[in-house]
C-alpha cells in the first residue's frame, strides 16, 4: 500500500506531469498542495502527507522536468512563473478552487507567486526555509551542486557522495537517513545511479544573483500579507537569514515562525514536531 494514486496531466504547452494524490477523508475533503525545492520530486511530502490525510486531500506535483514529469525541450521554460502556471493547471483540472499550500524552498517562491496571480486561491500557507531575500551563500552553493552528480556504480556510491556534500545541513543524522535520502534524491536507470531530474533546470540560473528578482519577491511576499502563514526555517540554513525573517515579519506581522533545529537548508518536515505543528496550523 503507498498510500496514495498516481495522476498525469498535460500542460497548456503539452508536457505530461506526474502529481501523487493523497485521498482525504472524504469527498469534501479541504485540499493542500505540497511544492518541492528546485531539484526534488514528491518524495519529499510522503511522511508529511500521509499524516495530513486525516484532515486533508493532499496534491504533490512534480514540476516539470523533475521525477516522472516530461522534460521540457526548452530550458528557458524551467522557471518560477511557468511552474506557478502548470499548478494552476493542475487546479483547474482537478476543478480545485482554493488550496492551503507547503512549499519547499522554490516551492515557497512559488507559492508568493501563485497567491498573487491568483487571490483568492491560497487559503494558508507554510513556506519552508525560503524568503524573498536569498542569501548568496546558500544560492552559490545551489548553483554549484545543480546538474553535477554522478552517475554512480551503485547506491552505496550515490548515498557516500550526498553524505559528502550535505553533511553541514543534516549534521545528525545516521547511516540509514543518509541511505533513505539517497533514495529520494537518485533513481536506478540502466544499472546506474542518476540524478532524478533534468540537469538542464540549472541552465536559467546561470544568469542569476541573489539580487536578480528581489524586489519583484519582496512584492509577491506582500501580496501574502492577508494569508495565514507559517515559516519554517532550519537552524543551519544558508539560504533564509534572520534579517530577511525579521523584515517579512514587519510585512506580515502575523506570519509565524518554526525553527527546525539542528538542520539547514532545508527542513525535510520530518523532523520531530515538525509535521504535528504544520498539521495544528493547517486546521486551525
Amino acid at each position: 500500500m503507498t498510500g496514495f494514486e498516481e495522476i498525469y496531466y498535460a500542460t497548456d504547452d503539452g508536457l505530461k506531469l506526474y502529481v501523487r494524490e493523497y485521498p482525504g477523508p472524504g469527498p469534501d475533503a479541504p485540499v493542500v498542495l505540497c511544492l518541492h525545492g528546485l531539484t526534488r520530486n514528491s518524495r519529499d511530502f510522503h511522511a508529511l502527507a500521509q499524516s495530513l490525510t486525516a484532515h486533508f486531500r493532499v496534491l504533490v506535483p512534480e514540476q516539470r522536468g523533475r521525477g516522472r514529469s516530461e522534460y521540457d525541450h526548452d530550458p528557458a521554460r524551467y522557471a518560477i512563473m511557468q511552474y506557478v502556471l502548470d499548478m494552476r493547471g493542475l487546479l483547474n483540472e482537478l476543478g480545485v478552487e482554493s488550496v492551503a499550500v507547503v512549499g519547499t524552498s522554490m516551492g515557497g517562491l512559488m507559492t508568493f507567486a501563485l497567491n498573487a496571480l491568483y487571490p483568492g486561491v491560497v487559503t494558508r500557507a507554510v513556506i519552508n526555509d525560503i524568503g524573498p531575500e536569498i542569501a548568496e551563500a546558500g544560492l552559490e552553493r545551489i548553483k554549484s551542486n545543480v546538474g553535477i552528480a554522478g552517475p554512480f556504480a551503485d547506491w552505496g556510491e550515490a548515498t557516500r557522495y550526498l553524505r559528502q556534500v550535505s553533511t553541514d545541513i543534516f549534521p545528525l543524522w545516521d547511516d540509514d537517513q543518509w541511505a533513505d535520502f539517497a533514495r529520494q534524491c537518485y533513481l536506478e536507470r540502466d544499472d546506474q545511479i542518476v540524478i532524478d531530474y533534468d540537469s538542464r533546470i540549472a541552465e536559467p540560473l546561470a544568469g542569476e544573483s541573489s539580487d536578480t528578482e528581489e524586489q519583484t519577491l519582496w512584492s509577491l511576499f506582500e501580496a501574502l500579507g492577508e494569508v495565514p502563514t507559517l515559516l519554517v526555517r532550519g537552524e543551519l540554513t544558508d539560504l533564509l537569514s534572520l534579517s530577511c525573517v525579521e523584515k517579512m515579519q514587519v510585512i506580515h506581522s502575523d506570519m509565524e515562525l518554526l525553527t527546525v533545529p539542528d538542520v539547514g537548508h532545508a527542513p525535510m518536515l520530518n523532523e520531530p514536531g515538525v509535521a504535528t505543528a504544520i498539521s495544528a496550523f493547517l486546521t486551525r
